[in-house]
Parts: structure tokens; C-alpha cells; sequence
């Protein structure tokens, strides 16, 4: 747009003339990036309609009003990415290629300041590379970036990259971070990083401040846990060792650390992955006699890549058939937990393991990893995922595995099991299901009957339900968890197979599964009811019945209510008993048998009136 057409425009639109160095910039040529429709060029601009004819990709010659422009659309600088990808597509493939961090250097200098933020380099990056491409080529760019003494590379998103006037080695950079906090947390991280810098610093910045910093840091520092503790430590003595002083002259050393045994399974849960296996070496240096009881007592309480680790160790150190043995003993006693059940089943094609998983892939293996997820989703928070039945979904052989030695029976067993686990959603359910039926079609039935009891409803009053929700309630979330505790805490005492304590809590668990399961398919089956729908032509559930006793002559009140609301001292029955099943559909005048028990009572039904109208 030339000045006189931005002028005429002013002139119709005033409240542009802050725009006018925006609108002047909107010349044909000009390489734009709008809001919604994304890059483009303007072809020109039509007088006449006033309108910019801008050529998008898949809208060539797009009209578009200057005045909505302005502030939702950019003109680009000749030397951004977006622009050089048109004008010089050689040079930027080859940068792309080639130079990574070149290509970062020139993308600042064409931002004011030559600086910019993270987020708007890559979403530039993104569409200078196509989606598809971006995310593996800058997870190895970044690294490149971050060593390039010009570019100042920042800890967050919504921070800027900046292009420095005076360059700035990484080490350097690492340095004026550590000197600038007192966080003992934050010293002992960018300690870490000077470590993987060092091969660039070849001796050019002294490093013994830092390590005496950091060494005075993991020795008084109240900001720091054990394992915090630990691998500061760590990473103390390998900054000791390129600066040439012995870690020895330090305190409280990693032996000292790890001394006390019983603090190991505290300090395992938070030690950082890449110390993971050190942590483990070190065990064994300083515990060499109980180095592999240690690692069987970490094993059991492990999480993640730990218990890879922890298995790695013991097979490595020679004491794979004790691992075996272990885990069969723990599949026995049901105590083999999520995060080892996960990694068995991974492994169990592995070659390197395949002997020492052999006798695991069994029916029980199934029931053990069916009540892991169970557990695990009665613990849960929202919809936190549980990694075992994802991969019980996601594996299409992993039924078929654990399967192949059952038997009809365990399988049926195994597959109601499944239908009344919390872990899966309904839909998993089926799909699972139908692996099994693969298996074993005689299982078909499941479905089936799964199908009639969903048919068979039960009446229940709003009060009962409630009572009954409560009930289900109280022992998903305070009694299973208190006797997981308390199961827990029983598995620590010693030798299971002497352990009343612990023998009391499983038998324990078994009652409470077996109540919430029942509770369970009752709630599913119920439906509220009001009992209005009752009529006084015959008896239904919300009579009121009058009867006179054969056998004694009294005359006597019976109100047939919901399955759950039976006080037989009132009079109050519930319509599933014996007496209420045998006066349903019957009138006035008609006569019932009821036997209970070893006795038999005679009933005449002498009127019907309704429990509703009674209770206004």
C-alpha cells in the first residue's frame, strides 16, 4: 500500500492512524503471517474495493480488509525463517541440515532485540520444517543450541532465547547461574550440567569454587532430603575428579550416606534415573555381605526403571536363580506389586531373562496382575492411568500367554474376575472378554448371562439405595485401604507362612472383595421407585396387605415394599421374601401357602390398600 492509499484509509477510519507504519509495510511482495489463515504474500492491493489481495496456501488472491489486518495479521521482515524458506530455500535446507545452531543465530537477528521466545521459535521452527519433521530434529538442535557460546538459551518456554553481543561459553554461562542462586537444590542441577559441559571448558574456567560450594552444600545444607543428599555427593566427586582433587578428602562421603540400611528403600524411591544403577554399586561396595538381600528388600518396593535396575543387578551380580525363586515365592503369597508384575510381563519373551520367567507366565501370574490393577484403581485419584492394564489392553498375546496352561474353569474364573474389576472401563471389558472366548468359547456364556442378570432389576426404595450406596462407599474408600495397610504393614514382620497377623488381613481382604463385588452387581441391578405405581386391584410392590392367619384366626398387616426395606418388626416386608413373592399378583380373597423353614402358615388376603397413601 502506497502513503496515499494508507492516507485515504486513515481518513475513513481514523482510529488507524497508530497503524499507519503497519499499514505502510503491507506492500505487494511482503510476506505475511496471519492469525487464521496462516503464511502468505500480498499480490496487491485493489483501490477500488480498498481491500489487500493476499495469496494463502489453498486461498490464492484472498480479499482481505487492511483495517481487520492490522491486528490480526504480520508483516515479516525480509530476514525471517518463514520468508528466507521462499526466497533462499537453498541455504535454509542446508542450515537445517548442517548448522542447527546457525540457523537459531539467524533466526534471532531478524526478531527486534534479537530476541524472542521459545514458543514462537518453534512454533517458527515448525512450520519452517512441517510438523512431522520439527520435534526429532530440534530434540538434537536444543543440544546444539544450548553449547553455542552466542545464543543464551532459557530455562522456560515462555522465556527468551536471546543472541548475545558478546559471546559467552556454556560453561561460563553455567557458572554466573551457580554464583547467582543459594539453592543448595538448584547448585547441585547446574553442577550436573558444568559436568556434561566440561569436555568444552579444557581447563579455561577454574571449577574448584564450584566444587567447594557444592561440597559445603551437601554437607550443611537443611534444604536437602537423603537422596538429594546422596547424589549431590555424587556429583561433588566427579567434579573432584576432573578438577584433580581426591573425593576422599570430603565428608560425609557415599559410603557414609548409604550406612544405614534401613534408610535405603527411603533414599530409592527419589534417586534421580541416571544414578539409578551407581546407587546400586554402591550398595554393593559398601554392603558387600548384604548387598543382595538389600537389592531383593529394594526390589519389592520399586517403581519405574528402578525395578529394572534392581533386577539387572542381581542377575549381573550372579544370583539369578535366588530372583527366580523370589518372584515365584511372592506370585505364592500375592506379593508381587505392580511395578514387578509390569516388567515380567514386558520381559517375557526377553532371551536374556527367558529362563528365569519360564514358570511365571501362568494362570496365577493373571489373577496377581488382575488384582494389582484392582487395587491400584481403588487407589487412584481421577482418572490416573494404570500402566498394567494398558498393557493388558494394548498386548494382543498377553492373555493368549498367561492362558495357555489353564484350564476351562480357571479361565471362567479368571474371566469373571475380570468383569468385576475397577480398572477397566466397560468397553476393555468386552474386548478382553472376547480373548478369552477366543481361548475358551465355552466362556460365551459369561456374556450371556451377564446379559439376563442386567435384566433382572431390583425394586429398592430412594432411603435403601442410599443406605446401601453409603455402605459401598465406606468400604471402597476406608476399608479396603485400611486393610491394605494393615497388610503391609503384616508383610513386614517376617516369614509369611508364620505370620497370623498377615494370614488375618488376607483373609480379611477376601471378605471385603467378596462384599463390594455383591455390593456392586445389587447397585447395578437397582431401580428407585417410589412405589406409586401400586394398585389396589392386586398386590404389587407399595401394598399394603391385610390377611387373616389360618392357623392362629388373627388378622394381620403386611406392607410389601423394595428389596432392601424389609422391618419385620413393623410389619414392613421386602417383596423378595417368601411371603412377599407369594402374595404378589394376588387379590382380595385369594389364599397363599408360605412355607419357611420346616412350617407351613396359611394367608387370606382380606384387603389392598396403598403404603403411599398411608404415609400422607
Amino acid at each position: 500500500m502506497n502513503s496515499e492509499a494508507v492516507s485515504a484509509l486513515i481518513a475513513k477510519n481514523p482510529s488507524l492512524k497508530g497503524a499507519k507504519a503497519k499499514l505502510e509495510a503491507m506492500e505487494p511482495g511482503s510476506y505475511v503471517i496471519h492469525r487464521s489463515w496462516g503464511f502468505g504474500r500480498i499480490q496487491s492491493y485493489d483501490e477500488a474495493s480498498q481491500k489487500l489481495l493476499i495469496d494463502f496456501q489453498d486461498k490464492p488472491g484472498h480479499p482481505m480488509d487492511p483495517a481487520f489486518c492490522v491486528t490480526t495479521m504480520d508483516v515479516l521482515p525480509p530476514k525471517h525463517l518463514l520468508v528466507r524458506k521462499q526466497t533462499e530455500p537453498d541455504v535454509i535446507q542446508k542450515l537445517i541440515e548442517e548448522n542447527p545452531a546457525q540457523l537459531i543465530v539467524e533466526a534471532l537477528q531478524s526478531y527486534p532485540n534479537n530476541a524472542t521466545t521459545a514458543i514462537d521459535l518453534e512454533i517458527t521452527l515448525a512450520q519452517v520444517l512441517g510438523e512431522d519433521k520439527f520435534k526429532k530434529w530440534w530434540s538434537s538442535a536444543k543440544k546444539q543450541v544450548a553449547k553455542d557460546p552466542r545464543v543464551a538459551v532459557p530455562a522456560k518456554k515462555t522465556e527468551l532465547y536471546v543472541l548475545r553481543e558478546t559471546p559467552v561459553s556454556a560453561v561460563d554461562e553455567i557458572v554466573e547461574q551457580f554464583n547467582n542462586t543459594r539453592s543448595a537444590r538448584r547448585r547441585i542441577a547446574l553442577a550436573e550440567e558444568l559436568l556434561a559441559a566440561s569436555d568444552t571448558n579444557e581447563g579455561k574456567t577454574d571449577l574448584h569454587p564450584i566444587l567447594n560450594a557444592v561440597a559445603e552444600a551437601v554437607k550443611d545444607s537443611n534444604q536437602l532430603d537423603a537422596s538429594e543428599r546422596l547424589y549431590g555427593a555424587a556429583i561433588r566427586d566427579d567434579l573432584a575428579k576432573i578438577t584433580g582433587v581426591d573425593p576422599l578428602t570430603f565428608e560425609p562421603s557415599q559410603a557414609n550416606l548409604v550406612s544405614n540400611v534401613r534408610e535405603l528403600p527411603t533414599i530409592a524411591e527419589k534417586i534421580p534415573v541416571q544414578f539409578q544403577s551407581r546407587f546400586l554399586d554402591l550398595i554393593k561396595d559398601t554392603h558387600p555381605v548384604e548387598a543382595r538381600d538389600i537389592a531383593f528388600t529394594l526390589l519389592k518396593t520399586s517403581q519405574g526403571k528402578f525395578t529394572t535396575e534392581c533386577i539387572n543387578f542381581l542377575v549381573d551380580n550372579g544370583h539369578s536363580e535366588e530372583l527366580a525363586a523370589a518372584l515365584k515365592r511372592w506370585q505364592v503369597e500375592q506379593n508381587l506389586r505392580a511395578p514387578v508384575l509390569l516388567w515380567i510381563v514386558k520381559n517375557r519373551h526377553s532371551k536374556k531373562f527367558a529362563k528365569l520367567l519360564n514358570d511365571l507366565i501362568t494362570p496365577r501370574l493373571l489373577s496377581a496382575i488382575f488384582f494389582a490393577i484392582d487395587y491400584e484403581a481403588l487407589q487412584a485419584s481421577g482418572t490416573r492411568r494404570i500402566p498394567l492394564a494398558e498393557i493388558l489392553s494394548d498386548d494382543p498375546d498377553l492373555i493368549g500367554d498367561l492362558l495357555s496352561t489353564a484350564d476351562p474353569e480357571t479361565a471362567r474364573d479368571l474371566a469373571n474376575t475380570l468383569m468385576l474389576n475397577q480398572g477397566f472401563e466397560e468397553l476393555t471389558k468386552k474386548s478382553l472378554l472376547a480373548r478369552f472366548i477366543k481361548i475358551f468359547p465355552s466362556i460365551q456364556s459369561l456374556v450371556a448371562g451377564d446379559a439376563e442378570s442386567k435384566e433382572e432389576q431390583l425394586l429398592v426404595s430412594r432411603e435403601s439405595y442410599e443406605r446401601k450406596r453409603e455402605e459401598y462407599e465406606t468400604i471402597v474408600s476406608k476399608k479396603i485401604p485400611e486393610n491394605s495397610r494393615a497388610i503391609a504393614v503384616a508383610r513386614e514382620h517376617g516369614d509369611l507362612k508364620e505370620n497370623s497377623e498377615y494370614k488375618m488381613a488376607k483373609q480379611d481382604q477376601q471378605v471385603l472383595m467378596a462384599q463390594k463385588s455383591h455390593l456392586e452387581r445389587d447397585l447395578g441391578h437397582a431401580r428407585i421407585t417410589d412405589f406409586k405405581d401400586a394398585t389396589t386391584d392386586q398386590v404389587s410392590v407399595g401394598s399394603v396387605v391385610d390377611v387373616t392367619v389360618a392357623g392362629t384366626g388373627k388378622a394381620a398387616r403386611y406392607s410389601i415394599l423394595g428389596a432392601w426395606d424389609s422391618v419385620p418388626e413393623q410389619h414392613i416386608i421386602a417383596y423378595k421374601t417368601p411371603l412377599g413373592l407369594a402374595l404378589l399378583s394376588k387379590k382380595v380373597g385369594d389364599t397363599v401357602k408360605v412355607k419357611i423353614g420346616a412350617s407351613e402358615e396359611t394367608y387370606t388376603i382380606t384387603g389392598i390398600s396403598r403404603y403411599i397413601d398411608q404415609q400422607k
